[in-house]
């Protein structure tokens, strides 16, 4: 099964570590970029590190979380070869894998509920990007 990035901050600590257990009971090896408690820190000292590791192939793709999402996906989204999409339905992250062929999912930990973030990992993990007129589009995000 693939590997999993995974990284929040402070206030996402929390759901952090409960999808990890998910997506490892549903076979994923899972890889944890921090941080590791609820003591308040600041989100890109993880999210640089974990970008790396998805751009580099030694993760097959990523989950981060912040308290809105915001900040953790501005500074995945500064990796030319990231593309994070912040989810909070599932909808979101079905198209963000179709359409984007979103790298990150990331999810805004005190604006979701566990049970709605489990509802969204699910989307994002049974979605397959789709290709076509969406691989010329993915094609023009980088800065060249």
């Amino acid at each position: 099964m693939e590997k999993i990035a995974f990284a929040s901050d402070h206030a996402g600590y929390q759901l952090k570590k409960k999808l990890e257990e998910y997506v490892i009971a549903k076979g994923y090896e899972v890889e944890d970029f921090g941080t590791g408690s609820e003591d308040s820190c600041d989100y890109p000292d993880y999210a640089h590190p974990v970008a790396l590791a998805v751009e580099n192939g030694e993760c097959a793709f990523g989950i981060a979380m912040c308290g809105t999402g915001n900040g953790i996906q501005m500074t995945l989204n500064k990796h030319q070869g990231i593309r994070a999409a912040l989810c909070w339905e599932p909808a979101l992250a079905t198209l963000a894998k179709e359409h984007n062929n979103a790298n990150f999912l990331v999810l805004p930990a005190r604006f979701i509920t566990e049970d709605m973030a489990l509802k969204v990992v699910d989307a994002y993990l049974e979605a397959k990007f789709e290709g076509g007129r969406h691989q010329r589009r993915i094609d023009k995000i980088a800065v060249k």
